[in-house]
């Protein structure tokens, strides 16, 4: 379905090369000043130059042609030459039947399906989730809600972290703690125990004990490495051992991954690759790809015409260990080889820029890259109210299961405050609660833009007032409650045409047209916040029809359909912006 400014675009270009102007002048935008207008052209400036004329004078003859058009109800002129549009209501009524009668509201599929795989997440084995995962999980979750509506195939990987250096940092503690341990011994040939030599808890606190000791040691650290070594070449203890360590941590990972409503297609850890990098490093020593430098084994990606350092890749450690490059690598390889993806997106830290880029350099100049492009989608950090790194109130790393526990509490209370939910069952007033708690959380993130840092401050983002996630879903269920009374005047509507009587009405319709290209950017610039920052100033413009129009009460039946159907095609679109932010509606609030 064609937009609004995609139209006066065409129409406006068609008048610049009437002229004898070029077509690109036509470009046609949403006002700067709606409150002179709801559309605006500023080429007759530009053509000013080319015309070697004022550019007033060029705009006259362009608003001339405009106003031939009988779609358009004004066109007027501005300053030195801005042409301001405003469109018939006929016409927004022919365009708002098109989107209530569409089940996209108007927004086109992808002429072009191509696969896109994002890799989010992150999570590590053996430590807990934090805050510190909270972005990579909500922001990938709802760039891959948002490729696939579309129109895109996406694959998402959650990528663990569980074969790298803490794991044999994990099994040097571990050993130092319990010796006697058969997978200790290389001589035992027998069954290794079925059930594990640590629990989850005992896990979390061996880790950052063992973490901290290899940075103090360098002996110790220098052991670890040999036992990362020798589990990444298959020592059958450590395989065993290891596995322990994925037993007790996939479940609250996928717990904590579940309880934030995200989904992931596939649970790949980097050793689902370990058996492929022998052959791919093989390959790119014997292609030169790679090079011995000081024992270790590089690819060098500097450009000459890159204007700040670029390190080379480390393929192999001198000590023969794999990288976090290497097995980045490797994944390439497997992703290339199962899904042929037209693009990859990685979402991490922002930081982590320089890692990114030597691992695409490398995948093109290894010649392991496909037809696949790549892009490393970097986000900010997420600050207490101190502006420093969010914490818990004790100092240390807040865990994501904590965070969620404390704003499934904020919610009930604020619930409880609102007088909402008193005639809720007890799973119902749970429910309804947990599904605010993690709109409070998801929206706060998705609202900013990715690479911006922000405040975490539970108490704004679990208002009902303002820009935050339960203000929008109480927008919604407002919408519901009033259908729901309507009743079989509601189901009547579902058909009914949208008659624009008004200038709450006008503003509603130009909002909801609104879709298709806030749809685009968010999908363009990787930036869910378009998408936020459009359903809100949809739920305004609701708001205010709401308040200025009778809607159950309207005695003309006509108006009344009219509006219902409003309200029905309203609660669609927000559902449908929510939904793509990762954020669910409830029946009732």
């Amino acid at each position: 379905m064609t937009t609004i400014t995609g139209f006066l675009t065409d129409l406006a270009g068609a008048a610049f090369v009437a002229e004898g102007l070029p077509e690109e002048l036509g470009q046609v935008q949403v006002s700067d000043r709606p409150d002179l207008a709801q559309f605006q052209c500023n080429g007759a400036l530009a053509a000013a130059k080319i015309a070697k004329a004022p550019p007033r004078q060029i705009a006259e003859k362009i608003a001339e042609r405009l106003k031939e058009d009988p779609r358009l109800a004004e066109v007027t002129l501005a300053g030195p030459g801005f042409i301001n549009i405003n469109v018939s209501d006929t016409y927004l009524e022919e365009l708002v039947a098109g989107i209530a009668s569409d089940d996209r509201f108007g927004v086109a599929p992808a002429a072009e399906k191509l696969t896109y795989i994002l890799d989010f997440g992150g999570p590590n084995v053996a430590k807990p989730m934090h805050v510190g995962h909270l972005r990579s999980s909500i922001i990938g979750d709802s760039l891959q809600r948002l490729i696939g509506f579309v129109g895109h195939k996406t694959v998402s990987d959650v990528h663990l972290g569980d074969w790298g250096l803490q794991m044999g940092q994990l099994i040097t503690e571990i050993k130092r703690r319990q010796p006697d341990l058969p997978y200790f011994d290389v001589s035992f040939e027998g069954d290794y125990p079925s059930e594990p030599p640590v629990s989850l808890e005992e896990l979390e606190e061996i880790y950052p004990t063992a973490s901290a000791a290899c940075k103090a040691d360098p002996a110790r650290a220098d052991e670890a490495r040999q036992a990362t070594a020798e589990l990444q070449t298959g020592r059958r203890g450590y395989l065993a051992l290891w596995k322990h360590f994925i037993g007790v941590s996939l479940p609250a990972v996928q717990r904590e991954i579940g309880s934030l409503g995200v989904h992931f297609d596939l649970w790949k850890g980097e050793s689902d690759v370990n058996d492929l990098i022998p052959d791919m490093v093989a390959k790119m020593k014997t292609a030169k790809v790679a090079e011995e430098s000081e024992g270790a084994w590089v690819i060098r990606v500097k450009r000459n015409d890159d204007k700040s350092e670029m390190p080379p890749l480390i393929l192999l450690k001198s000590d023969g260990s794999y990288t976090y490059g290497t097995t980045d690598l490797a994944t390439i390889v497997d992703r290339v080889d199962a899904h042929d993806p037209d693009v990859i997106l990685y979402l991490t830290d922002q930081r982590q820029g320089i890692h990114f880029e030597q691992v695409f350099r490398s995948a093109h100049k290894a010649g392991i890259a496909g037809k696949a492009s790549f892009e490393h989608i970097g986000f900010g950090t997420i600050n207490g109210t101190d502006g420093k790194p969010f914490k818990t109130r004790e100092g240390g790393v807040m865990k994501l299961h904590d965070l969620i526990a404390m704003a499934h509490e904020k919610a009930l209370e604020r619930l409880q405050e609102a007088g909402i939910g008193a005639d809720f069952s007890e799973d119902e007033l749970t429910k309804v609660a947990g599904q605010v708690a993690i709109s409070a959380i998801k929206f706060a993130d998705l609202s900013n833009f990715r690479r911006s840092d922000y405040i975490f401050d539970l108490d704004r983002f679990m208002t009902f007032e303002g820009k935050t996630g339960p203000y929008l879903q109480y927008a919604a269920v407002r919408i519901k409650s009033i259908l729901r009374r309507a009743g079989t005047d509601a189901e009547a509507a579902a058909s009914a045409p949208i008659l624009i009587r008004s200038e709450a009405e006008r503003h509603l319709v130009l909002e909801l047209e609104g879709l298709t290209a806030a749809v685009t950017a968010a999908f363009e610039r990787r930036a869910p916040n378009a998408l936020a920052d459009y359903v809100y100033g949809l739920a305004q413009s609701y708001s205010r029809f709401y308040t200025e129009h009778h809607i159950l009460s309207e005695e003309d039946a006509a108006l009344k359909g009219s509006r219902l159907r409003l309200c029905q095609v309203t609660l669609g679109v927000i559902t449908l912006c929510l939904g793509l932010l990762g954020i669910d509606v409830p029946d009732r609030m």
